[in-house]
């Protein structure tokens, strides 16, 4: 990717089994258009370009949408207001997360949540 701040993407981690299944089921490529879906893991250059801006991939995903950056508990509300509600999951995900309130009170158990996953799985956070 030659210039990252010039298309719609998300970074997420690939190895937490609830980030991978949270997005796979979000459908957001089918839901919003255009979007590179990306695990961090695979993109360390990528992970680095947003943590050098202050972004911490390993607490929270990125969002990166028509030229603005959401991270963590405002990515989630984020694509909570881009989903369309078109399946049981998106519409229980779209009525929690569409409360900002609600997403920065949530947050931090759905990272606790990763965290304990990757110990558990024998993996720990990415280093870059």
């Amino acid at each position: 990717m030659s210039d990252p701040a010039a298309c719609n993407l998300l970074l997420y981690d690939g190895d937490c089994p609830f980030c991978s299944n949270y997005v796979q089921l979000m459908q957001l490529r089918k839901t919003i258009g255009p979007l590179d879906v990306l695990n961090m893991r695979e993109h360390p250059d990528l992970a680095a370009h947003f943590r050098a801006r202050g972004y911490d991939l390993n607490e929270g995903m990125l969002l990166q949408w028509d030229g603005k950056i959401y991270w963590g508990a405002d990515c989630v509300n984020r694509l909570a207001l881009l989903s369309t509600g078109s399946d049981l999951f998106n519409q229980i995900n779209a009525a929690i997360f569409r409360k900002p309130c609600l997403s920065k009170a949530l947050y931090p158990f759905m990272r606790a949540g990763r965290n304990l996953g990757l110990t558990l799985m024998g993996k720990g956070k990415m280093q870059y």
